[in-house]
């Protein structure tokens, strides 16, 4: 929303360095009844077992592989995922008898390999937005597919129970949300971009190079998460200059 002339060089160079990675991809599934686990079977009411969140695919080695393939473009072929079904605490959200699922997956990452490996654009430079649309559009289906299949091992009524999906690549949520990358958290958290360096070194004081404009976002310290903190460490620091 500001020209380039209005912030400092020294800012806008940061800015333009903070690493994006680390995209997510979000399915949501609409099912005529609850998945049915055979670790605790029972889907006729809503049980334990289907409040809070649910984790698929949670050991070490089960991790490890599957970052393994997006270190080289790949969604992974087992994926990551986390469930949750809104339904079981608020039944307004759909019809008797039908629930939602909402499944946050990893690992999806933003520029996808192409045919030959590459992860570069069409012309050797980097991943145009467009291209990895085209890409994840081409691809979303059959991770989907992998997803689903993920929680089958666990749940197997729930592929036979999906009455429609509805899925959220890493591309989607940058070009419908306007999130970089599809990070959800307005930046990678890795250390060096954590603390006194989220978002760039100098500025981590919820402070920004236009007076009276202030950071209150994931973008800022701590980070991202549902914790509301980065708001409230702004709003200290505004009452503290008096605005």
């Amino acid at each position: 929303m500001l020209t380039p002339d209005q912030l400092p060089k020294d800012f806008r160079d940061a800015v333009a360095k903070i690493d994006y990675s680390s995209a997510s991809l979000k399915i949501n599934l609409a099912v005529s009844e609850l998945p049915d686990f055979t670790c605790l079977p029972g889907n006729r009411e809503v049980g334990p077992q289907h409040r809070g969140t649910i984790h698929i695919g949670c050991t070490l080695d089960y991790l490890e592989r599957a970052y393994d393939d997006a270190k080289y473009g790949r969604p992974s072929e087992h994926p990551i995922v986390e469930m949750t079904i809104p339904t079981s605490v608020d039944r307004t959200l759909t019809p008797p008898g039908h629930h939602i699922l909402s499944l946050f997956t990893q690992y999806a990452p933003y520029a996808l390999a192409d045919a030959n490996g590459s992860v570069r654009g069409s012309d050797g430079g980097p991943l145009s937005s467009q291209e990895a649309a085209q890409r994840w559009d081409a691809m979303k289906e059959t991770y989907a597919d992998r997803c689903i299949a993920e929680i089958a091992r666990y749940a197997p009524n729930v592929p036979r129970s999906i009455l429609h999906r509805q899925i959220v690549t890493p591309a989607d949520l940058e070009r419908t949300f306007g999130l970089t990358g599809g990070n959800i958290f307005q930046g990678a958290m890795p250390l060096h971009q954590l603390f006194a360096f989220r978002p760039v070194a100098g500025w981590a004081d919820y402070r920004t190079p236009v007076a009276g404009l202030y950071l209150c976002g994931s973008a800022a310290h701590p980070g991202g998460g549902v914790m509301g903190t980065c708001g409230r460490n702004s709003a200290n620091e505004m009452l503290r200059d008096g605005k």
